[in-house]
C-alpha cells in the first residue's frame, strides 16, 4: 500500500483493506481487462485502485471522502483515472457508458440501499463484484424458507444471478471492522430472464410479504392480493412471505399486472 495510510471516518463507516493477499485473491475475482469500463465505489487510500491501473489504461472512481479524493487527485493523473466526488447513493452510473463493470469495498451501513439503487442501472451493467459485510451477502445469495432469506435475497436474485465468493477477515483491515466480511459478484439476467413484467407491482408485493414476517400473506398482502389471484397463481394465502421462491412472487405480481 501507497503512503501512510490515512485516518478511517467512523461516521463513513472507513475500514481499509491493507492484507496484499485478499487484494490480489479480490483482483482475481474482478478479473478486469485492458478493454473493459470499470468505475470503483469507495476506492477510499487506493488499495484496489493502484493493481486495477496496473491493467486498466483508465478507471472511473465515486469517492465522498474530499479527503480521499484529495488523495487520490494527488497521486493519479486525470487521463487516467476519473474521479467523481459523489454519493454513490445518488451517482448516475448510466453516465459512464454500457456494458459497465462496477466493483468495490462498499460501505457496509448503506450497503442494502445501494444495492437497490444500483439495480436499477442494471440494463448497463455486465457484472458487480462487491466486498459487503458477511450477513449481508448471505442475505443476498439465500433461498426460501432460511432465516436469512427476505426482501433483499427477492429483489436481488429477480435482477442478477448472485454468486457468493469468499470471506474476508477482519484482520485484513486497518481498523478491522466488528464483522466478517465476504466477496459477491452480480451479473444481470437476460430480460427474457427476468422474472416479473411490472418492477413497481413486484417490489410493491415483495415489500409487503415482508413486512411482518410473522404474519400469512393473506394479513400481509390483504387488500392489494384476493382469494381468486391466490387461487389462480395456486398459492396458498396461509404460508409466509419467507417460503415463496423468487418465481411465485413473480407470479403473483404478474397476475396482478395482467388484471390491471
Amino acid at each position: 500500500m501507497k503512503g501512510v495510510l490515512p485516518r478511517a471516518k467512523k461516521h463513513l463507516g472507513q475500514h481499509f483493506l491493507v492484507d496484499a493477499h485478499y487484494v490480489t485473491r479480490i483482483m482475481a475475482a474482478i478479473h478486469p481487462a485492458a478493454t473493459d469500463r470499470v468505475v470503483e465505489i469507495g476506492p477510499g487510500p487506493g488499495a484496489l485502485t493502484r493493481p486495477l491501473l496496473e491493467v486498466l489504461p483508465h478507471l472511473h472512481v465515486v469517492e465522498f471522502d474530499p479527503d480521499m479524493v484529495a488523495r487520490l487527485r494527488s497521486e493519479f493523473p486525470p487521463q487516467q483515472l476519473s474521479i467523481h466526488p459523489a454519493d454513490a447513493l445518488t451517482f448516475d452510473f448510466g453516465q459512464l457508458g454500457a456494458d459497465l463493470r462496477v466493483v468495490g469495498n462498499l460501505p457496509y451501513n448503506i450497503s442494502s440501499p445501494l444495492l437497490f439503487h444500483l439495480a436499477g442501472f442494471a440494463h448497463g451493467i455486465r457484472d458487480m463484484t462487491f466486498m459487503l459485510q458477511k450477513e449481508v451477502v448471505n442475505r443476498m445469495a439465500a433461498t426460501a424458507d432460511t432465516q436469512d432469506y427476505g426482501r433483499l435475497s427477492v429483489m436481488l436474485q429477480a435482477r442478477f444471478a448472485v454468486h457468493r465468493l469468499f470471506n474476508v477477515p477482519p484482520g485484513a483491515f486497518r481498523p478491522p471492522p466488528k464483522v466478517d466480511s465476504a466477496m459477491v459478484r452480480l451479473v444481470p439476467l437476460p430480460s427474457a430472464a427476468i422474472p416479473y413484467i411490472h418492477p413497481g407491482l413486484f417490489a410493491d408485493v415483495v415489500a409487503r410479504a415482508f413486512g411482518q414476517r410473522r404474519k400469512t400473506l393473506r394479513n400481509t398482502l390483504r387488500g392489494l392480493v384476493d382469494d381468486a389471484t391466490f387461487k389462480a397463481s395456486n398459492i396458498d394465502p396461509a404460508r409466509r412471505g419467507e417460503s415463496l421462491s423468487v418465481a411465485e412472487f413473480a407470479a403473483l405480481a404478474n397476475l396482478l399486472a395482467r388484471a390491471g
